[in-house]
């Protein structure tokens, strides 16, 4: 465990002098890390069109015309939308869409964003997506269609554009007191052009520290070329369960499918086997039980051929990981991997009447995301937000973690707090380089009971690397 015990320190005035009229102690404790990342993504939600808190159908038509108007005939990219809250339970279609944007390009990804609702002009600028799997005439893209056109819909973006997305994660999450975001990027996340700016960003600018991942079958000479954390993160093996592509064992209640699975084992095995003899973390995308036993089997043979040694030595990880069975844990703990995973998809969807259930019924939605499971079997732990697809939140991810929506899979306070900050930093098989936040807080006890009740406190200072890269002004001495 990590000592998370906090520092305290003296409020100041502007000149380094005790500020009476604030006086009071605040405390420093490591800067949290967030495992999973998309930041061009999550920087176009902040400056743009954040769809999160669309109530219904006629809400995010009513933000898309407003949106378009303003945007001078760029491509309308939006993210964060789930009808399954909404009225009309469904989402627009593309003729809704081309009224509503009057004509132009429009991407809409699902708040899981593993699938999207895109109009007639994006999909002319995408032809090919007519033939992929996953397309229907309605405008609602899954599988292979969405990663067509969600390539063609990113194309569009300006270097101008990137660059404010990016700084823009950059600095929100320095003011939450993040001092370290993983880059889960790949050629159908944001591509490598979108990567390399990101890089070169943290290399030149102050912000939080940037360790990326690149998400593609055997995308080995891009790890090196590009001195990357892994081969993996967003290598999708599966989708998710609100755009029904969770890879299940057992159909889905409310529709008649199981999933898709987009590899075969032996291609599964192979990336797994080159990246294990090159001593290169492998990573994946898994949600469904499929996904998940499709990887650990893949790994489990090739320890046999390589040795498990060599297997724990590379500790390869999977993201999300929501629905093992407890055969799965066991084999982690045992072939050294990890798990990154997203408190905030249980508080988001979780719960007897929330979206899993919808998806799965209640009795496989209670045993998603066994967080309590996960540790006791000793499967190191990494929190991440999966950002755009949740905020940035880091107090929210460790009060999410605790309060568990199933009694019994939750973390303790200890364990919660360890796996977003020194967990983060260890599922990345790298040190911290000294990082820390500082909280308008007095005592370690209250920054805790304000996050756990929803109230975080307010970051005043983060560090990273002995650099100050989020400062209220006046507030901490140095």
């Amino acid at each position: 465990m990590t000592d998370f015990a906090p520092r305290v320190a003296t409020r100041t005035g502007q000149h380094g002098r005790v500020d009476h009229r604030q006086e009071g102690k605040v405390v420093t404790t490591p800067a949290f890390v967030d495992a999973h990342v998309h930041a061009t993504a999550t920087g176009l939600a902040l400056t743009g069109l954040d769809l999160h808190g669309c109530r219904s159908l006629a809400d995010l038509l009513g933000r898309v015309e407003a949106f378009a108007r303003s945007g001078r005939g760029r491509v309308v990219l939006g993210t964060g939308w789930d009808d399954t809250g909404w009225p009309e339970r469904r989402p627009p279609t593309c003729q809704e869409l081309d009224r509503a944007a009057y004509g132009g390009a429009v991407y809409l990804a699902r708040v899981d964003v593993h699938s999207a609702v895109v109009s007639s002009a994006l999909l002319a600028a995408a032809p090919e997506a007519r033939s992929a799997e996953g397309f229907d005439d309605g405008g609602h893209v899954r599988l292979e269609a969405h990663h067509v056109v969600r390539r063609a819909a990113y194309a569009g973006i300006t270097s101008d554009q990137r660059r404010v997305a990016q700084r823009a994660t950059r600095a929100r999450a320095a003011a939450l007191g993040i001092g370290s975001l993983q880059e889960m990027s790949g050629p159908e996340v944001a591509g490598r052009v979108d990567l390399e700016a990101l890089l070169y960003l943290a290399a030149t600018e102050p912000g939080p520290a940037v360790l990326a991942y690149w998400g593609e079958l055997g995308g080995f000479d891009v790890v090196t070329d590009l001195g990357l954390a892994g081969a993996g993160g967003d290598l999708f093996c599966d989708g998710s369960f609100g755009s029904h592509t969770a890879a299940l064992g057992t159909p889905y209640t409310d529709a008649p499918t199981s999933g898709h699975l987009r590899y075969a084992d032996e291609h599964v095995a192979d990336h797994v086997r080159q990246a294990t003899a090159a001593g290169i973390q492998a990573g994946f995308h898994v949600i469904g039980d499929a996904a998940i036993d499709q990887v650990v089997r893949a790994v489990e043979l090739v320890a046999t051929e390589l040795g498990l040694d060599a297997v724990r030595a590379a500790g390869h990880r999977l993201e999300h990981a929501e629905m093992p069975r407890p055969e799965h844990i066991s084999s982690m703990a045992r072939l050294g991997m990890l798990a990154s995973v997203q408190p905030a998809f249980d508080a988001a969807w979780g719960g007897p009447e929330a979206m899993y259930a919808q998806r799965l019924g209640a009795g496989r939605a209670a045993a998603l995301n066994p967080l309590a499971a996960y540790a006791a079997a000793g499967v190191p732990l990494a929190l991440g937000s999966d950002a755009p697809v949740t905020p940035l939140d880091p107090w929210g991810g460790v009060a999410a973690a605790v309060a568990h929506r199933t009694p019994g899979s939750g973390l303790t306070v200890e364990q919660a707090l360890h796996a977003a900050t020194v967990g983060g930093w260890y599922a990345a098989r790298t040190a911290d380089p000294g990082s820390h936040a500082t909280w308008d807080c007095p005592t370690h006890a209250e920054l805790v009971e304000r996050a756990l009740a929803g109230e975080p406190a307010r970051c005043l200072r983060t560090v990273v690397a002995g650099q100050v890269v989020h400062d209220v002004e006046g507030e901490v001495t140095a």
